[in-house]
């Protein structure tokens, strides 16, 4: 017996009503008669013989039934859009919106400046990016990718990993020249310290030292901010010291407004990542954005190279 060709249509159709709740917004959606969807879910529900929703004038829900099928006909609906959408960008020029989030500090010191190019490069193109030092949800607030600079080990987001950045002990000259240059990390309580909110290890601070090992210290907050940017005015005004990400800190160590001290005692650097929603596919225009970025990123000069074997396609 030969085998029918599935109803793919209807399955999309099936998985757009139950994405919306309603009839009348999968009919909307699809620029179709609600006729035409009442109908292409009563040949699903023929075919497989079985009810797929129960529906009153009221309302309209998933039965035991429908519930199973949802998750697979969500994916026709989702692979059929995503294929149509790849092959209309690859015969044209990309085109379409990307949503973007990234930490508040790094998106407007170093990714910002990276947009034009890539604007100009692809005109059809339109950018909806986000800055915030929280931890945003990709899915729940539809962002096509994020730029994280955190440890992902726990999280559930497809993730590339870009470079490490090294986070490095600052102050201004006048600064050391005024309250002493710290040579152990005990030497902190004495010192007027600016805090980042969002640290990894909030006001303790870890060193590690390579012939003492680890040392943990709490640290009093002077002036504490949820922005890191923020700190650099009072840093630059030799007002206090700061646990600053390199990034942040290259060009003021590169004019000497700022400097490093007890370089002996490191700090663990943080990582680069570039995170994408789980199982989601990605439209050719959000591929050619974390490739742009990636190379761009990578070739910073406060960016620390990763060992080969750890640098893989997102």
């Amino acid at each position: 017996m030969m085998k029918k060709l599935p109803d793919l249509e209807a399955w999309a159709i099936f998985a757009k009503v139950a994405e919306t709740g309603s009839f009348a917004k999968a009919a909307a959606e699809f620029s179709l008669s609600q006729a035409s969807v009442s109908k292409a879910i009563s040949r699903l529900e023929t075919r497989m013989k079985t009810v797929l929703l129960h529906r009153t004038s009221r309302q309209m829900s998933l039965t035991e039934s429908g519930y199973a099928a949802l998750e697979r006909a969500a994916r026709i609906l989702e692979n059929g859009e995503a294929v149509e959408e790849e092959v209309a960008e690859q015969s044209s020029s990309l085109r379409g919106p990307i949503r973007v989030t990234a930490p508040m500090s790094f998106g407007i010191a170093r990714l910002a400046p990276m947009l034009p190019d890539f604007m100009a490069t692809h005109p059809d193109v339109t950018l909806d990016v986000q800055f915030n030092d929280e931890l945003l949800d990709l899915v729940a607030n539809r962002f096509d990718l994020g730029v994280r600079i955190s440890g992902m080990e726990d999280s559930s987001l497809l993730a590339r990993r870009l470079c490490n950045v090294r986070v490095l002990l600052v102050g201004a000259p006048a600064y050391f020249e005024r309250f002493g240059r710290p040579k152990h990390p005990r030497d902190l309580v004495n010192h007027r310290v600016l805090q980042y909110t969002y640290a990894r290890g909030g006001m303790s601070w870890r060193f590690r030292h390579e012939t003492h090992g680890e040392f943990t210290q709490a640290v009093p907050a002077y002036l504490q901010s949820n922005n890191a940017e923020a700190l650099e005015p009072t840093l630059r005004a030799g007002l206090g010291l700061a646990l600053q990400p390199e990034f942040l800190a290259w060009q003021g160590l590169q004019s000497g407004v700022i400097e490093t001290v007890m370089d002996d005692w490191q700090v663990e650097p943080i990582s680069l990542h570039i995170v994408t929603p789980p199982g989601r596919n990605r439209p050719a225009r959000v591929q050619a954005l974390i490739n742009y970025l990636a190379e761009r990123l990578t070739s910073e000069s406060w960016a620390q190279a990763l060992p080969q074997v750890e640098k893989h396609q997102l």
